[in-house]
């Protein structure tokens, strides 16, 4: 069920909202029980045979937190294969018998067709956590099976994050206490996500796939000129953060109109500096685990020599990019952005004295890395690169370039307006004109919904 469909805007919501402050008053496990209720229903709607599993994940971490609080590290080593097989399992076994079978060059083993649950790596990560945060003593084990389910099943951000560690909502599993002010503001940021979905992320996903979608037909059949190229990967430079900046927006909105405050999942990354920094600000709930869980224990920069650090480095960005999906494009877009992280930590390419080659500098690198993650494979990301860079003889200028960017010129400043200017000046608008501006958004949106199209979640795939 996505957040921008009717059924979940004017049947699912207000209905769990409404019952949810029906029963408030009766006390925090009614409450609680309702969420969880509500939670395996919005997982259910689209897949209900994956109920089972996400059942079964919180039931066997719920047992491992049990048998870890002792400090027993055996155990700790079964939760974590548990959790990383059953990832395994689901998302890349597919993929492990496709690699083995090319390179073997024959069928040695026999296809899979495993169909991907959505969520999986979140919610598998969020699993993850809790237990070596109880192992190592950072969050007290919880003996309460149902909370625990909640923690990991809340269907704010279920299925595309943020990945929120146990300890930030321990508390508001217990004690939380819901307003008025606070379900307002929820709203107001749920309405502001959806509009950046709709209304933004949509238009640059039309562009951006039909660029993409050129490329296949490969230059023996058409050619894309340069500007056209260039279009369509700014178009989808700004389609994957406005898509997935929406969706954290929404989760917590919708976090908050329930009690909870969920941590920040982006902070404008297209405005740094260095690709150190970019990764410092997006998708931060990622970059977070990843460094708390994987290259912290690893030992981190805490080397003896800078070998050390970058073959953690090395580990990290791996691990990053096949978590975003089971193909070749996504490992090497790992090692892309390792090659920029370690450029920058060891010899100093971000260190130039003017900030305009430094921000320049940055965005080249992760756009050209955003070409890798959404092309179909590798053939698919050198043909668009050499689009890019009018090696295929196909040309610079585009009649088709000028005429996307005429149609689209008002959606094209709004996206990249809602890229530079933060959320704070907007929700400090006087009185109750931000709020009635998203009253008016919510309108919109309605209309946009209502005559139907394009609308998928990017994210709904990692």
């Amino acid at each position: 069920m996505l957040f921008s469909s009717t059924i979940f805007l004017f049947y699912f919501l207000p209905l769990v909202l409404a019952l949810y402050y029906t029963v408030g008053r009766i006390g925090i496990r009614l409450r609680n029980g309702l969420l969880l209720a509500a939670s395996l229903i919005f997982y259910a709607w689209g897949e209900p045979k994956n109920v089972l599993l996400l059942l079964a994940s919180c039931l066997a971490n719920y047992l491992f937190g049990l048998a870890v609080a002792g400090r027993r590290k055996g155990f700790l080593i079964l939760a974590v294969g548990f959790n990383l097989g059953l990832l395994f399992a689901f998302k890349y076994l597919n993929f492990a018998v496709e690699t083995v079978n090319a390179l073997a060059g024959a069928e040695i083993l026999p296809q899979t067709n495993i169909a991907l649950p959505l969520g999986i790596s979140f919610f598998t990560f969020q699993a993850i956590s809790y237990v070596i945060d109880v192992y190592r003593g950072d969050t007290p084990v919880r003996k309460n099976l149902s909370d625990l389910a909640l923690y990991i099943c809340l269907f704010p951000q279920l299925v595309a994050g943020p990945i929120v560690r146990y300890n930030e909502i321990q508390q508001q599993l217990s004690t939380r206490r819901e307003s008025l002010e606070a379900v307002c503001a929820g709203m107001c940021r749920f309405v502001g996500g959806l509009g950046k979905k709709l209304l933004l992320a949509n238009s640059m996903g039309v562009i951006a796939d039909t660029v993409f979608g050129q490329t296949k037909l490969w230059h023996t059949q058409y050619l894309v000129p340069s500007t056209l190229a260039w279009v369509g990967a700014a178009a989808y430079m700004l389609q994957i953060y406005l898509d997935f900046s929406a969706y954290s927006d929404m989760a917590i909105g919708l976090g908050g109109m329930f009690g909870f405050s969920f941590p920040e999942n982006f902070n404008y990354p297209y405005m740094a500096d260095s690709v150190n920094e970019f990764w410092r600000r997006w998708h931060m709930s990622l970059t977070r685990w990843f460094r708390e869980y994987l290259y912290f224990p690893l030992g981190g920069s805490r080397t003896r020599n800078a070998d050390g650090m970058v073959r953690n480095l090395l580990i990290v960005w791996l691990c990053t990019g096949i978590w975003h999906g089971a193909n070749w494009t996504f490992v090497f877009w790992g090692l892309w952005n390792f090659l920029f992280v370690v450029l920058e930590r060891v010899a100093g390419i971000d260190q130039w004295p003017r900030a305009i080659w430094r921000h320049g500098y940055t965005l080249l690198a992760v756009l050209i890395g955003w070409v890798l993650f959404r092309s179909d494979d590798l053939y698919c990301f050198f043909e668009y690169m050499a689009n890019l860079f009018c090696l295929n003889g196909n040309g610079v200028f585009s009649a088709e370039a000028f005429m996307l960017l005429r149609e689209n010129w008002l959606w094209l400043a709004a996206s990249v307006l809602a890229c530079v200017s933060p959320e704070d000046r907007r929700r400090k608008l006087p009185g109750a004109l931000y709020p009635a501006a998203m009253l008016a958004l919510l309108g919109v949106c309605v209309l946009y919904l209502v005559r139907g199209g394009y609308n998928p979640f990017i994210y709904f795939n990692f």
